[in-house]
């Protein structure tokens, strides 16, 4: 009887000496990477905005932003993915671990408005090892990014955390034929387009604390479905953790080896071509090209502002990702109230939020907190 051949190893796997030098750095400030936006111009933020597929005035319209409480533009919260890569998903140590952007923890206490210059500040907060049936072992790496203005004072606080995976473990353990890109017939893709003709947002009508109740469910926002397009939108925005082109993606090569995956054509690339390339996305276990998570994070911060109006305030945003959101798939973003309350910073609702797919898999889940106006104030 014929042995039974054990399947190549392609990339590295996790280590303990690996683990210990990643562990080392654990509360150290070190230098991040060049982000993609340093200030919040109207540019950046129409980019960012458009390309989570948030048209909102309050964020593009200069006039219509200068009439409301806010006396002109701001940005949405999650526009911050956009001034730092760790916060993002960008994360050291590990060479060859591949990363698997998780979920971030976002608590905002102001706004961020037209012209703000923003530094980030990022530490690795933590390491969890875990295994998992996905890729055997791997590791729960967390980092903690704070947002100061250019008048210091602090704008946000982060905690944004990726699973580091070993790619052969999970390729060899991946069930792929069980799931299938959506194919779209016409009559779908009709209905779809009157969903998104139909959506209203809340605007400048005032949603009031009083009036919300607790087990109230919010109007349902599509998102999809998803296409190379698509995530090329976001990225414009967003910026990306590793497209570089050239000379400058030479030199990141060789400066991290372990980035450069050679395509088809013996060019290297990096690990994030997962987003537009089939076969690489398999390669790592997952059955096709696959979204950005921040970009699903991004999209239940706008099922929130939306909901909540011009006069409502985004407080925390705090979303696991659970699930692949791969090319084809459409994602209905929902929430419910779970609760309200008043305390001496105000009047607070708190709404459990979700993204679902056409499957009925929920792909991000998380918790949103807002502050909503008072009408006795």
């Amino acid at each position: 009887m014929a042995q039974a051949v054990e399947p190549q190893q392609r990339f590295p796997l996790i280590t303990e000496d690996a683990l210990n030098a990643l562990r080392s750095r654990i509360g150290q400030q070190f230098e991040r990477p060049a982000p993609h936006v340093t200030e919040a111009t109207a540019d950046s933020i129409r980019h960012w905005a458009l390309g989570i597929g948030d048209d909102n005035p309050l964020w593009l319209d200069p006039d219509y932003a200068h009439k409301t409480r806010w006396r002109g533009v701001t940005a949405p919260g999650t526009f911050l993915y956009a001034f730092d890569r760790v916060v993002s998903g960008y994360v050291s140590g590990l060479p060859g671990i591949h990363a698997m952007f998780a979920g971030t923890d976002w608590q905002w206490y102001a706004p961020i408005r037209l012209g703000d210059r923003i530094e980030a500040k990022p530490v690795l907060r933590d390491l969890i090892e875990m295994q998992s049936t996905f890729s055997g072992r791997s590791v729960k790496q967390t980092y903690r990014v704070s947002f100061v203005n250019q008048d210091g004072k602090l704008l946000c606080e982060a905690d944004s955390w990726c699973i580091r995976t070993q790619r052969d473990v999970a390729r060899e353990r991946a069930t792929r034929e069980a799931v299938k890109p959506k194919v779209w017939t016409p009559e779908e893709i009709a209905e779809i387009d009157r969903h998104y003709a139909q959506h209203r947002r809340r605007g400048g009508v005032t949603r009031y604390w009083e009036d919300v109740s607790e087990g109230e469910t919010l109007p349902t926002m599509l998102k999809g479905p998803s296409t190379v397009t698509s995530f090329v939108c976001f990225t414009q925005g967003w910026g990306s953790l590793y497209v570089k082109a050239h000379g400058p993606a030479f030199e990141m090569f060789r400066s991290h080896p372990a980035l450069g995956i050679p395509n088809d054509l013996g060019v290297p690339e990096p690990p994030e071509r997962v987003h537009w390339d089939n076969e690489l996305a398999r390669a790592v276990g997952v059955p096709a090209a696959y979204d950005y998570g921040p970009e699903r994070i991004s999209w239940l911060g706008h099922l929130m502002t939306d909901w909540i109006g011009d006069d409502g305030f985004l407080n925390r945003l705090n979303v696991q990702v659970r699930r692949h959101n791969i090319i084809g798939d459409l994602t209905t973003c929902g929430g419910t109230v779970t609760r309200k309350w008043v305390d001496d910073d105000g009047h607070f609702v708190e709404v459990a939020v979700v993204a679902t797919n056409q499957r009925g898999e929920q792909t991000a889940v998380g918790t949103a907190v807002a502050t909503l106006p008072c009408k006795g104030e």
